[in-house]
């Protein structure tokens, strides 16, 4: 794996930046402004997605802000230029959604993705603008969705990892009824501050407490330990370095005003005296193809690809994550050419190691 592919195989896209939450570990710099993508920064978009579609599965990825906050109408407008062949999927706190915004989801074929932290104790991060838990609202869109019988992934971002909390956790999204789940450790970057260093010991019983839970009722496709156990596989197999793709995917984040900006869509609406505004273009200027040929010659990603190269010369870890996310090397330690962050610690070292312990602890018994 090596440099940026020119083919994306999604493309993520702001309809507005407001959201209607305020979490406490958010990122996202202008959620309380209501600042929406005009119809023409989606056409552009759509106009090169047509391309990139006809080579395979293309998702196109709504996120916000609260995408569900830009309107019916407007969402409608946007979704319009796109064809075909195109994935529509959406990141949602649910707590918009009702019968009319399920009708949508089924009638532009939206798949629908779910931020929720676990049960009610464990969403006090998630309130309102005006400091309320946003708990039952959460709820009550969840409950739309299997009113009318719509599936619906689940993203939970966990700030304490430890034993007792992955079993808990684990359970309740058996309860909740999602079909896949997705375990972010709550990383340091945006407008977050709050540190994110925890235990070792306490991050790997996590994750292999985790594991033991999903392979007593394995219903839910867990992403992280499932991709963990492909690899471990992988590994065992000798086909390991055919499991990360050979060009890293630019993944290019379409922000509200059609700026794009790449691999890192954290890094979204930020700007640094070094780095300038992350950005590698507008699409209302330039065709989002020629942004992603050009993509190396954008000075932090010349900085973030050298980065690359040293946790590939450094790192026995690189053939599972692929190298240190650049939005982390950033807000962590304020480089992109730095390599291990503690999002690497907390979410792919400490996740294969619990991995391997927990197989460790559960291998047959010898007669």
């Amino acid at each position: 794996m090596r440099g940026i592919s020119s083919v994306p195989t999604y493309v993520v896209m702001q309809p507005t930046t407001l959201c209607n939450l305020d979490c406490s570990y958010c990122y996202l710099p202008f959620r309380a402004a209501d600042k929406r993508m005009p119809v023409e920064v989606a056409e552009a978009v759509a106009a090169e997605v047509a391309g990139f579609a006809s080579a395979g599965r293309f998702s196109v990825v709504w996120h916000g802000g609260e995408p569900l906050a830009a309107g019916r109408e407007h969402l409608a407008a946007l979704l319009a230029p796109f064809g075909e062949g195109v994935e529509h999927h959406v990141q949602t706190n649910a707590t918009l959604i009702d019968d009319a915004w399920c009708a949508f989801f089924a009638e532009h074929g939206m798949r629908v993705s779910v931020s929720v932290d676990g049960p009610r104790a464990r969403n006090g991060e998630r309130v309102t603008r005006g400091g309320k838990p946003a708990y039952d609202r959460i709820l009550r869109g969840v409950e739309a969705l299997h009113r009318h019988e719509i599936p619906f992934s689940a993203l939970c971002v966990v700030g304490d990892p430890r034993a007792g909390v992955a079993a808990e956790l684990y359970e309740y999204f058996l309860t909740l009824g999602c079909e896949v789940l997705g375990i972010n450790v709550e990383e340091q970057e945006g407008v977050n501050l709050r540190g994110n260093r925890h235990d070792p010991a306490d991050v790997t019983a996590f994750w292999a407490e985790l594991v033991t839970a999903w392979r007593r009722d394995p219903r839910i496709h867990l992403r992280e330990v499932e991709w963990s156990l492909r690899y471990a596989g992988a590994v065992l197999d000798g086909t390991a370095d055919e499991l990360l793709p050979r060009r890293l995917d630019p993944i290019p984040t379409i922000a509200h005003d059609g700026s794009v900006v790449l691999l890192s869509p954290e890094l979204a609406g930020f700007h640094d005296l070094r780095y300038g505004d992350f950005t590698s273009g507008n699409v209302l200027t330039t065709p989002l193809r020629e942004i992603l040929a050009r993509a190396a010659e954008t000075p932090w990603i010349a900085e973030f690809l050298r980065g690359v190269e040293d946790c590939r010369a450094r790192c026995p870890y690189f053939g599972f994550c692929g190298g240190a996310h650049a939005a982390n090397r950033y807000f962590e330690r304020g480089r992109f050419d730095v390599t291990e962050t503690e999002h690497c610690r907390n979410s792919k070292i400490r996740l294969l190691e619990g991995v391997l312990d927990h197989a460790r602890d559960h291998q047959p018994t010898a007669v």
